[in-house]
């Protein structure tokens, strides 16, 4: 195994370890160190890490665990990255985190704070109020406010209530990092077969477990190590994959899609840690700098947007963006949100011509032949098409 592998698989193990073993070594490395977990999409990490704790995106249990004491607190009927995560928290695998936070992206993630703060009452749990309508100047204000209330709360357990300077040098740290991903984002886009879709999720998603200096390392490395891999072009269809921007496919889904040669060149995997797709507007105030990032530089979602249409026009600038040969929808099972937005864009797709293929997914699941037999037809669909029009 190669030094890239080895960063890879490293990345991989902490991921997939639901002890969070990693985690609970950096914490221990350190008098006074703090953790606090959050339920995705997306919190303001830059605010966490500035007052001295940090940020762990907690992403549920996969196919790891199964689920037994949540479902006797929550319905069964909900999506399972909420059920594995209670369950995580249950089982003690989550007892190092100090706090837990969650935002307003559905009505389970609005309940499951409650039973939480119920569940654990030791534990410093909050939920933060997304504005929702972002064309207002006093929706700026309410968030300023609420991010200033976050931030002494967080200081409350961790002793270093955050300040204008500790928070602009956790937005530095953290802009640096979006940058690293965005560059291996663009290395999916321009070359998939040179990093699997598998392998290039493990190092997101790891972003979301790792101290972020210490990432940003790995990252830098992986990056300078990525041209010199000795890789054969494959053929197959470029895909922008879409629906799964809260609970995560397992990594095997995403290693089935690179085996059917359906290639995901744009994504919104992991939504919350690549939101940004550009670099911050930077001011004098760091505080009102996290506000602007949220309204103006996080891009158009279900779970936050100024209109309909601009979800759909996202989702065909990015098709185009990325030359994309289709659409690839993959969902969780009882994710609202996203099948709301499946209406949507399916209509636009139609309108446009884009070709698109629509699964769904959960965290138990154990076979994904079904998903790469329709992966596999999708691909040679779009390709058999492709040569009809080529020899018209």
């Amino acid at each position: 195994m190669n030094r890239l592998e080895r960063l890879i698989d490293e990345a991989r193990r902490e991921v997939e370890d639901n002890t969070f073993a990693a985690v609970r070594a950096w914490k221990e490395e350190e008098p006074g160190r703090a953790c606090v977990g959050f339920f995705p999409v997306y919190v303001p990490a830059e605010l966490i890490w500035a007052a001295g704790a940090l940020p762990v995106a907690v992403w549920g249990g996969g196919d790891r665990i199964e689920v037994e004491m949540a479902d006797a607190r929550v319905q069964s009927f909900i999506c399972s990255i909420s059920r594995s995560t209670l369950e995580l928290g249950l089982l003690g695998h989550l007892d190092f985190l100090d706090g837990m936070l969650f935002g307003s992206l559905c009505d389970v993630a609005r309940n499951l704070s409650g039973v939480w703060a119920r569940n654990f009452p030791d534990t410093f749990v909050d939920y933060l109020h997304y504005p929702q309508n972002l064309r207002s100047e006093a929706a700026r204000g309410y968030y300023r406010e609420d991010l200033e209330r976050l931030g002494a709360a967080l200081g409350g357990i961790t002793g270093r209530t955050p300040g204008a300077a500790e928070l602009a040098a956790a937005i530095d740290l953290y802009e640096e990092q979006r940058a690293l991903l965005r560059r291996l984002a663009a290395v999916r886009t321009e070359e998939p077969w040179r990093l699997g879709l598998e392998e290039q999720q493990v190092l997101v998603r790891a972003a979301g477990r790792r101290d972020p200096r210490r990432h940003n390392e790995v990252l830098r490395e992986v990056l300078e190590l990525l041209p010199e891999r000795e890789v054969r072009h494959k053929d197959g269809v470029r895909v922008v994959l879409e629906g799964s921007f809260c609970e995560q496919p397992a990594l095997e889904l995403l290693r089935t899609l690179d085996q059917a040669h359906c290639f995901v060149v744009a994504s919104d995997l992991a939504r919350g840690l690549c939101w940004f797709k550009e670099p911050l507007r930077r001011s004098d105030d760091p505080w009102s700098d996290l506000v602007e990032a949220y309204f103006v530089h996080a891009e158009g979602s279900v779970v936050r947007h100024f209109s309909p249409s601009e979800r759909t026009e996202r989702l065909l600038a990015r098709v185009r963006d990325s030359r994309a040969d289709g659409v690839f929808f993959c969902t969780a099972k009882f994710c609202e949100p996203a099948f709301y937005d499946f209406v949507l864009h399916k209509r636009a797709l139609d309108a446009a011509g884009i070709p698109y293929l629509a699964v769904e997914f959960e965290e138990k699941m154990s076979s994904f032949e079904s998903i790469r037999t329709q992966a596999e037809t999708f691909a040679e669909s779009i390709l058999f098409f492709a040569d009809e029009e080529a020899t018209a």
